[in-house]
C-alpha cells in the first residue's frame, strides 16, 4: 500500500461505511470524536534511526553515524571535511570542537549581529527531537540549540542528534513538546532550506542554510 492508498483508507475508515439506504442523501457524514490517526509509532531502535536518516537524505541532508564515544571525532569529521574554521556554538553545546576549529560565542550578553553571522563558516547545536516519519528535526531555543537566528543565517548547519530524542510521528514530537509550548520558539527543519520557482527549478539556500548535516548518536 502506498501513501496514497494509506490516506484514503484512513479517511474510508473515519468516515464509516455508506447507508445503503439512502443513497441519494447528501448530508455529510461526521467524523468520530478522537483523533482518527496515529498518536504512537511502533518502530525504536535501529529501525527508527534508519527511516530518520533515510529520510534526511531524501530531504538532500548530510547523514553520519556514530555512538556517543566517537562523537567528537565525528564531528571534527565533518567540519574539517566542510573546511570550517570559524563555527557558532551555542553556550549549552559541549561536545568539544577539533583545535583548527575557532568557536564563535553567542550567548544573551553579547548576542552576535546578522552580519557577524554571516560571516562564520557554520554552526554547530544539539536538537529537541527529531521526526523519523518526516524527516524533522526541531530546535526549541534550549541552552544547546542557542536563538533562532544562528540556525538562520550561517550557510551551514551541522547538528547533533541523540538516539533518545528520535521519535516516529509528529505527535509523539509534540507530546515531548507541550511542556514548554509558548514559551520557546521552535524551528521545525526537513533538510537545508530550499524553494522551487513555477517552473520547480529547486533553488537552495534561500531563507536558512544551504547545507544541513546530522550526525546521529547512536547508543555505543
Amino acid at each position: 500500500m502506498n501513501a496514497r492508498e494509506e490516506v484514503l483508507a484512513r479517511i474510508r475508515a473515519a468516515l464509516g461505511p455508506d447507508d445503503p439506504s439512502n443513497s441519494d442523501s447528501v448530508t455529510p457524514r461526521l467524523l468520530p470524536t478522537g483523533p482518527a490517526y496515529r498518536t504512537l509509532g511502533i518502530l525504536d531502535g535501529e529501525r527508527l534511526l534508519d527511516l530518520l536518516a533515510e529520510r534526511l537524505t531524501d530531504y538532500r541532508a548530510a547523514v553520519r553515524r556514530t555512538t556517543p564515544s566517537g562523537l567528537a571525532a565525528e564531528l571534527a569529521a565533518a567540519l574539517t571535511g566542510r573546511g570550517a574554521r570559524r563555527v557558532v556554538v551555542p553556550p549549552g553545546f559541549t561536545v568539544p570542537l577539533p583545535p583548527e576549529v575557532e568557536p564563535v560565542a553567542d550567548d544573551g550578553l553579547a548576542p552576535l549581529s546578522p552580519q557577524d553571522l554571516d560571516a562564520v563558516d557554520g554552526v554547530v547545536t544539539g536538537a529537541a527531537v527529531a521526526i523519523a516519519e518526516t524527516g524533522t528535526i526541531v530546535l526549541d531555543a534550549s541552552p544547546d540549540q542557542g536563538r533562532r537566528a544562528i540556525t538562520l543565517v550561517p550557510d551551514y548547519h551541522l547538528c547533533v542528534v541523540r538516539a533518545g530524542q528520535v521519535v516516529e510521528l509528529v505527535p509523539e514530537a509534540l507530546s515531548r513538546l507541550a511542556a514548554d509550548a509558548g514559551s520557546r520558539p521552535l524551528t521545525w527543519i526537513s533538510g537545508p532550506s530550499a524553494t522551487s520557482d513555477i517552473e520547480l527549478s529547486r533553488v537552495e539556500g534561500v531563507h536558512g542554510p544551504r547545507t544541513l548535516e546530522v550526525i546521529l548518536v547512536a547508543p555505543g
